[in-house]
This record gives C-alpha cells, structure tokens and sequence, in this order.
C-alpha cells in the first residue's frame, strides 16, 4: 500500500467499523477525519472542540502553528449536502469563512469565500456497513484537500474589500458571543459585561445588542490597532492591544479587557483569523486616502458605511445611520460660525475659545471634522501655525465634544479627527484623548461615585466623563446629523417591577419625560396617537432645546426628516420650539419620494441623502435673557441632488432667501399655508363628528400567518400551528426563521408568544370559527383568523359591528401624498390598518351599531345609528327632513342614515372637493359640507349610493365585462406588466387582458395603484375562474368610479356646497 493510499484506507475503514457497530452519528467519525486530515499534511493540526462547536463554530479548525489554515465542518452520513448549503449555518459561514470544506465524511465540498471550487467524494455507504467506493474517488479528495490546506487568502488591498471582510468576520463573532452568552451560567464573565453596561451605559441594553457592541468592538480595535502597527505579517490580537491610540482610552481599556490574553477561548480562535485577515492586508494601499477629506468624499466614512451595510444593515436602519453629504454641513457649521459672530458677539465665531461645541450624536464626526477644519482655518490662516499646537491642547480639545452609542462609528470617529489634527501638524500629548464619549445621549446624566477596579473602572470613567459634559458644561452649539428611526432603539417607555407588588409596571425614561412636553398645545393634550413624536430625530432635537435652555442661550443646528414642520402630531413640538427659541430658522431641502415631492417647475426633485424621506436643516437661535416668542423663517432648496449640493456650498444662512412666517394655533406650521379657504372648509362636519365610534384598522403583527387568499389555505396553517405533533422550534424555524426581534425568539414579540398562542389554538374544538373575511386592500377581501390570540391589535370592540350587516367609511387621519386626495374606501367587513394606505394609518367608520352579547335591544330594532344626534339635527334643519334611524328614507319626508352615507361618499369622491380642499385633506380627517337644497342631497345621495354599490362588488353593472382574457395557458402570474399601446395587463410572458385603458390602470384609491396592487398582491399564485372575473369586474368598477366622479361635479352648481 502506498504512503499516499493509506491515510484513505485507514479513513475507510475507521467509519466502516463505526457503522458496523449501528449505533454511529456525526459525532462518531470526527476522530477519524481529524486523523485523516493530519495525516495528510503534516503540521496541521485539525481542532475539535465541543465548547467551540456549541457557541456556533465550524467543526474543525485547522492550524499550521498558530495561522488558520481553514475550517470543516461535518454531517453525518447520508445527509443531503445540497439541503445544507441552503442552511442558515452554512450560509453564516460561507459569509465569513474565507476557506471551508462541507462533509458528510464521504463527500467532501470545497469553498473559496462563499464559492463553491471542488466537489469529490470517496464514495456511497451500503446497507451492510460497508463503503462502496468511487472511481477515482481517492485521487479527487487528494486534490481537494491539497487545494484546501495550501490555500492562501489573498491579501487586501482596497477599502471597500477589508469593511466587508471585516464585516462579515464580525457578524460571525456576534453569533459566537450570542451562543456563549446563552450556554454560560448568570455569573459568567459574559454576564458580569453585560450587567456593567446596564449599570453604566445602556440601562436597556439586550444581550443581543451587547454582542453587537462585543463584535464591533473586537473588528474596530484590531483595525485601528492596525492602522498604527508596524508589525505587518505578525500582526495578532496581542500586539492589538498594546498598539490602540491612546488618544481613544476607552476602546484601549475596552479592547485589552475583552479581546486581551483572558479573551474566552470559546471566541478566541476567530479573533484571531479577523487579525491574521488584518496582517496580510496592504494598509498602506486602504489608508491611503484616509484623512484626505476632500471634494464630497470621505473616504473613513465610506469604509465604515460598507462595514456597517455588509455587518448588518438593520442596524443602520434602526439607528438610523447615513452619512451627510459634505455640502450640507459646509452650510450648517458656516451658518453657525456667521451666527455665533453676529448674534453672541464672538468676532472669532467657532474658534471663540469659550464656546463648548457638542455633536450629540456623533457618528463618524463628519461636523467636528469641519468644525476642526473651520477653526484651523481662522487660526492659522494669520500666520500662527507656530501657535496651533498650543491652541488645540489648550483651547481646542477642551470644548469640542461628541457622543456616540454605536462601536464602530465610535472608533471611526476618534481614528478620523485623530488623523486630522495629525495632518494639521498637531502632535498628541501621551494622556491627551479626543472629547468623543461612547454614551447614549438620550440617558438621564448621572455620574456615579464608586471606586470600582477592573471591566466596570473603564465604563464608569467614560460614562461619568459623558454625564459632566451632558449636565454641566455650558454648552453654546449643538450640532449634527441625529438618526431617523421611527421605531426608535431610544424608548420613551421602560418596564420595571413594582416595588412593592413585584408586577411590571410602566415608567417614563428621561428623554421620554422631556418628550411630553411635545403632546400639549395650547394648553391641552394632543388626544392621539403620537407615534411619530417617538423617532429618534424628536428625541435628539428635543435634547438640544434642554441642553441650550439650560445653558441660557445658544444655537441648535441639526439637519433632519423634515416631518416635524408640518405634521398635525408635531404641533406641540412646533409650539414648545416657537416658546424656547428666538428665532428658528428651517432650510426645507424637500426630497421626499414617499410624499412624491417635485419642484414647482414641474421637474424631478431629488434628496441630498439616499433615503426617502425628505429633510430640513433647522437653524434654532435662543438668545440670552430673550422669552419672547420666536419669529420663524423659511426657505425651500428644490431640484437634482447636484444642484442642491452647490447651492449649500456656496450659500448660508446670511445670504438664503428667508420669508418670514407666523404660526398659528392650533397647528403653528413651520411652512407657507395658503388658509384663504380655511373658514370655508371648517365649516363642514369632521367625519369624526359625524360617526362617533370609530377606530383605527386591526394589526395583526403577522399578517403572512393569520391572513391568507382562502379559508381552505389559513385553516391548513392554523391546523398546523395546532398539532401538537409539530414542537415549537420547528415551526417557529418554518414560519419566522432565525431572525429574533432584540430578546425575543423569532417571531416572538413582547405580547406574542408562539408557545402560549399554541396552546390557545390547541383548546380550541372548532378551529374554523375565527376564520373572517377581512377587507385587505382595495377590492381585496382575504380571510383573516380573527382571534384575540393571534392578533396583536384586534380592535374587537369597534370591529365586533362588522361582524353583522353593516357598512363603513374608510379614511386615514392626514396623508403624506403630494396632489390631490383620494383616500377614501367603503367596505362591510373588518379592515387592516393599511387598507387604504401602507404610509397612513385607516380608520373605520361603521354605520350601525349592535349590542354587545348579552346586552338588551336598542330601543326600536337590533341597531343604532352610529351618528351624531347634533349633526342628524344639523342635516334635519337644512333639509326641513325627518331623520329614520335605519335604511333611507323618501328624501321627501324623511332621510335615513345611509342617506347620509351616501351623501358623504359622494362629496368626498368630487374631484372639485378633493382639489379645493386639498390643502386641508392632508392634514386631518375629511370634513363634509352640509347642503340646504334638497335635490342637490338627493342627486348626490344617488350618486354616492352607486359609487358604495361598485366598490361592494355588488352593483349589476359588473356583470358587463369591458376587458377580454384571451389567450389560454397556465393563469400563472409571474410578472405584472402594462402596455399602454394594446391596453393590455400580462400576468406571464403569453396571457393578459385586454382592453384596459390608461386611465384605469393608472386609478389611484389611497396609495395603491389599485389595477396593478391587486395583481402584485398575487405574484407566484396561479389564479382561479373566480379571480380572473373578479379581476376583470374590478376595470369595471374602476371605470364606472371615474365616470360618477365627473357626474358628480357637475351636479354641484358651485362652491362652496350650501
């Protein structure tokens, strides 16, 4: 036998005697392919570990002295390779690991970062125990494993490949953390970290998110450990962290602590591959351009977007991280300085050594690097360079400061400004740090006085750092970019124990205290949802009111979501900045594709950031000792991003042409309002006057669970999440995946637990009886399994009334669209909460009302009209009507509530209404103008009443069909595509209907282009008999509804309706 065949023979027959003994598992063969891969090249060494392999790691890791050579990971015989690669473990690993091998002992599979290079396999287990072998089988394997163990990764050399290399490592070891956290005892040393931040930094911080600050941690202080190292090709993780600048203390200490000699061994081993990648990176070539911030690129911040994007991209979403163009913070801290020169009387503006300068939320200090660049500039361009070193020790870094939560973004920070002091000839003293604190601004400041040692000694010692300057320092400007994030990281609300009790109870976090200040105007509460006054942006502009009232004066200059200027729910925020403030000043720089803003030209509008969501920079100026109410002025910046770029270059705040505004209550708009018709339109009835009981539509928080296009398809799942047979993890894996929500399980929420909703469904003896028809989106009725228990926000005791015969009116409160409104609808059973809309939220206004279950009859029958009594007088007096609670009435004598149904449907769909009052529409819900002419509420009633018929699906003119479905086939709809040509829609490459014109497939109802919405809805289905007609019944519908529009106009003599 040759030196080459033995190691395969000795491999084939260790698992030939394992499966002979009947009892073999993956587990079983790992000796023997650790001795095979031995054997096969001498030096490496195949490392088995089981407490590595619990926290997530490969099976093997393979080592020549101490690099990494690459990892295996192992199944067991017979199963399918094929299905593992489509794993979430493989994948995890196919991320990150740059050299890997997938087995089941016999097949072997070679991968090259992600990509699969070889495939060989030994051969096929017979049912006897033995192994057949393959031809050829030896010499592929040999092949494979020579390519694998002599693979060398090759060294980077750009910046945007070592970010997503480091990226990919670190979301590696956030998972391994993650496991570890999970499998150690509550005294780990895991624990005791997390517990030191709750206690220090973050109160609510999740495990989860812990590993996130672990995991970025461990890549930006090896990088940054790099970015100084002179060690090249030796570089470890041990000369990391002795090389940190110790301009950064808190990531030295930070690093040293957890990524030090002690670092757990359960991590350890793809730390040190994340160093070994940083050692044979070129350095020289990624930093070339660092510290060059020139022209409109960064590119420090453009590493560390990529780093973040490939790391994991909802946390830049939910922190709501994008960088700022230079442009816009060229405008703001020029604005700044002009203001701080004319109006504090400071001649030196920025460089006024008494002037504290904070970015409270930091990032990647793109503002203190212009900031620094601004005062370098003034300082040094009168021949004092000789005196720069002093100013920056004495006068600079004393007074700029900047916080930050994230990790990364954190070390970027101090690496950037670090770099540009350096380039600006300044020359760091040994103890000498950046004023860059790791904190989260929107925490109360307090400092806490212990004498700790260790781990907790570092996170007290910048926390109390962060607080004294948070608290006392008397900061004058507060500057920057805060996150946009809806759903905010920063809650308003935290759940403790009750003392006393020991049940949760809910209380209110600093910024959320200070946030109520926001839900009063004019004295009285806001009444509604304040959903919106919860972003982020909100928290952080409301932190820069406290910190300047609590200097006395000063300026607020943030660039944001421009929301808050006209938004209803912002009115209280508008009023409390209009009291604080002297003088505000908002820059509206538009861009908001959501509300499809375009410029007053008619040309293409477009946002200085890649986002939807337009912005404003915002100027707030409180002058010392001023109380009196602030003068408001504004501005708009339309057109390409180009465009608006040079204009912030080459303008600011002195020379951008303002117009003076006066807000008004109740709304006090921070934006130009043409009001002449104001007085008109409020002299209608806010339909929330007019139907009393009303709600917004149900949310189920799992619509892919509980809503479905059949019965026969939602009882399977709902059958399915009740068999007992099928465990929890294997549905859960099923239905929501591995993605957890911060400490939940997959799927999991704070009120929503699969196991307890389970065993609700489990008790239940009849499973069909929840099941309800739902009116999804327009023309769209789905089935909905309406049980409190698997829907987060039923809304049981408006919705019940649907239940029965009924109608309603479908609105959202305000619209974000730009043109005219159109969200309204009409249905008669329950509705979601984006019926109409996905960027509002709809209301439902039933028409009828039931007794509960068990309560008596109303007087008169088993329902009441859901009206108004003073708007049924109001109607009653204009018409010299009688009012009949139930049906119509003869509209001679008597009008009935669906008179008034109708009537109101109507108006609300005239397309004369919808512009005139467009301005309004907007803002709050619609309100209907009473008629005193009869025959015009008559006509108008008609009208509306064959509008509510078409879009029940209930008017006999849907049975004309105007469109044809011509060509046979499979019904399969792939993709949805319309020729305006033909007038035809396809549903797949060959079949389509026809004779669809423009203007119907381009019909509008709220925010969903109704003819393509429908179909969309339906991609990957193949569609019934019944959902081609309906289809076909709805163009009808549609063009029916275009037609009354304009017949209802011209039924209306003029405006306004009297």
């Amino acid at each position: 036998m040759s030196d080459e065949i033995k190691p395969f023979q000795s491999y084939i027959h260790d698992i030939e005697k394992a499966l002979a003994a009947g009892d073999a598992t993956e587990h079983t063969h790992r000796p023997a392919l650790k001795a095979f891969t031995e054997d096969f090249s001498a030096g490496v060494v195949a490392t088995n570990e089981p407490k590595h392999i619990e926290c997530g790691a490969p099976d093997f890791i393979l080592r020549k002295g101490s690099v990494t050579v690459g990892y295996i990971e192992a199944k067991d015989i017979g199963k399918s390779l094929d299905e593992m690669e489509k794993s979430e473990q493989l994948n995890r690993y196919l991320d990150s690991l740059t050299n890997l091998i997938l087995t089941d002992y016999l097949e072997f599979r070679w991968y090259v970062n992600g990509e699969c290079r070889l495939k060989a396999r030994l051969g096929s287990p017979t049912k006897d125990g033995k192994i057949r072998r393959d031809k050829d089988g030896f010499q592929g394997v040999a092949e494979l494993f020579s390519n694998f163990l002599s693979h060398r990764a090759e060294g980077v050399g750009t910046p945007k490949e070592l970010a997503r290399r480091m990226a990919r490592q670190a979301h590696l070891i956030r998972n391994l953390i993650i496991n570890a956290f999970q499998n150690e005892p509550e005294g780990g040393s895991l624990h005791t970290q997390l517990a030191a931040f709750r206690d220090n930094l973050i109160p609510d911080l999740s495990a989860e998110y812990f590993a996130d600050m672990y995991a970025q941690t461990i890549a930006y202080g090896l990088f940054a450990a790099r970015c100084t190292s002179k060690t090249g090709l030796s570089f470890t993780r041990l000369d990391a962290a002795q090389n940190l600048p110790r301009t950064n203390p808190f990531l030295r200490k930070l690093f040293q602590y957890i990524a030090g000699y002690d670092l757990d061994d359960r991590i350890a081993w793809l730390v040190d591959d994340l160093a070994q990648v940083l050692a044979q990176a070129d350095m020289e070539a990624v930093l070339k351009d660092f510290g060059k911030h020139s022209g409109k690129e960064d590119p420090v911040v453009h590493f560390y977007e990529t780093f973040l994007k490939e790391y994991d991209e909802k946390i830049r979403e939910m922190r709501g991280v994008y960088y700022t163009p230079e442009s816009v913070v060229s405008y703001i801290v020029r604005s700044v300085d002009h203001l701080l020169k004319t109006r504090f009387n400071k001649p030196q503006g920025l460089a006024d050594d008494k002037t504290l300068i904070l970015d409270p939320a930091v990032g990647t200090a793109t503002f203190l690097y212009m900031v620094i660049n601004e005062i370098h500039q003034a300082n040094t361009g009168k021949g004092q360079q000789g005196m720069w070193n002093n100013y920056v020790a004495e006068k600079l870094l004393p007074r700029i400061f900047g916080f930050e939560l994230l990790m990364a973004p954190y070390a970027v920070a101090h690496l950037k400004l670090g770099l540009l002091l350096q380039e600006t000839g300044y020359e760091f003293l040994s103890d000498q740090r950046l004023g860059i604190y790791m904190t989260n601004t929107l925490e109360e400041a307090f400092k806490k006085s212990e004498q700790l040692a260790g781990f907790n000694e570092y996170i007290v010692d910048e926390a109390n750092a962060a607080a004294e300057i948070k608290k006392e320092k008397p900061i004058m400007v507060v500057l920057g970019n805060p996150p946009y994030s809806g759903l905010s990281a920063n809650r308003s609300v935290r759940i403790l124990p009750d003392p006393k009790t020991g049940k949760p109870k809910q209380e209110l976090t600093w910024i959320g205290k200070l946030i109520e200040d926001y839900k009063v105007v004019d004295g009285q509460p806001l009444n509604e949802r304040k959903h919106w006054l919860q972003d982020d942006y909100v928290k952080f502009i409301r932190f820069g009111q406290w910190r300047i009232e609590r200097t006395g004066g000063g300026i607020l200059a943030f660039i944001t979501n421009h929301g808050y200027i006209d938004n209803p729910t912002f009115r209280g925020m508008r009023q409390s900045l209009i009291n604080t403030f002297t003088d505000i000043y908002i820059l509206n720089l538009h861009g908001n594709s959501k509300k499809k803003e375009v410029a007053p030209d008619g040309g293409k509008d477009e946002n200085v950031f890649d986002i939807q969501q337009g912005v404003a920079i915002c100027l707030l100026i409180k002058d010392p000792g001023n109380s009196a109410p602030s003068k408001v002025h504004y501005a708009d910046l339309w057109g390409l991003r180009e465009g608006k770029y040079q204009a912030l270059f080459e303008t600011d705040v002195n020379d951008t042409p303002w117009k003076e505004l006066t807000p008004n209550s109740p709304f006090y708009f921070f934006i130009p309002r043409d009001e002449v018709l104001k007085p008109e339109y409020e002299k209608g009835w806010k339909v929330t006057e007019i139907f009393p009981i009303n709600t917004n539509g149900i949310v189920t928080a799992r619509d892919g669970i509980v809503i479905d296009f059949t019965s026969q398809e939602l009882y399977k799942r709902m059958a399915e999440f009740a068999d007992p047979s099928i465990n929890d993890d294997d549905l859960r894996y099923k239905y929501f995946g591995n993605k957890a929500e911060g400490k939940y399980p997959p799927g999991d929420t704070r009120g929503w637990k699969l196991p307890e909703a389970r065993k609700k469904l489990q008790s239940e003896p009849d499973l069909s009886k929840y099941i309800k028809p739902c009116l999804y989106r327009p023309f769209d009725v789905r089935k909905l399994y309406y049980m409190e228990h698997m829907v987060d926000w039923p809304r049981t005791d408006i919705m019940r009334h649907l239940i029965h015969e009924n109608k309603s009116i479908i609105c959202p409160r305000r619209v974000e669209t730009v043109g005219d409104w159109q969200h309204v609808f009409c249905g008669v059973d329950i509705i979601d909460h984006v019926t109409v809309s996905l960027k509002t939220v709809d209301y439902l206004f039933p028409l009828y009302l039931y007794p509960a279950e068990g309560e008596m009859q109303f007087e008169g029958g088993n329902r009441r009209p859901n009206l108004n009594p003073e708007f049924v007088k109001a109607v009653s007096e204009k018409l010299g009507l009688k009012f009949i609670s139930d049906g119509k009435g003869d509209l001679e004598q008597t009008f009935g509530p669906e008179d008034v149904f109708n009537y109101a449907y109507a108006v609300f769909h005239s397309p004369t209404y919808r512009t005139r009052y467009a301005e309004f529409l907007k803002m709050d819900f619609p309100r209907l103008p009473l008629t005193s002419d009869r025959e015009l509420f008559k006509a108008l009633a008609a009208k509306g009443a064959e509008l509510v018929s078409l879009h029940l699906m209930e008017s006999p003119v849907l049975n004309n069909l105007i469109t044809g479905y011509p060509v046979t086939g499979s019904n399969a709809l792939d993709k949805v595509t319309y020729d305006d040509n033909n007038q035809r829609v396809y549903i797949n490459k060959t079949q389509y209907f026809e004779g669809v014109a423009p203007e119907v497939w381009n019909f509008h109802i709220g925010g969903y282009q109704v003819c393509q919405k429908w179909l969309k809805d339906r991609k990957g289905r193949t569609l019934t008999y019944d959902e081609l007609t309906h289809y076909q019944k709805v163009i009808v519908a549609l063009k029916e509804t275009i037609q009354r529009m304009a017949k209802i106009d011209g039924l209306i003599p003029g405006w306004p309706v009297e």
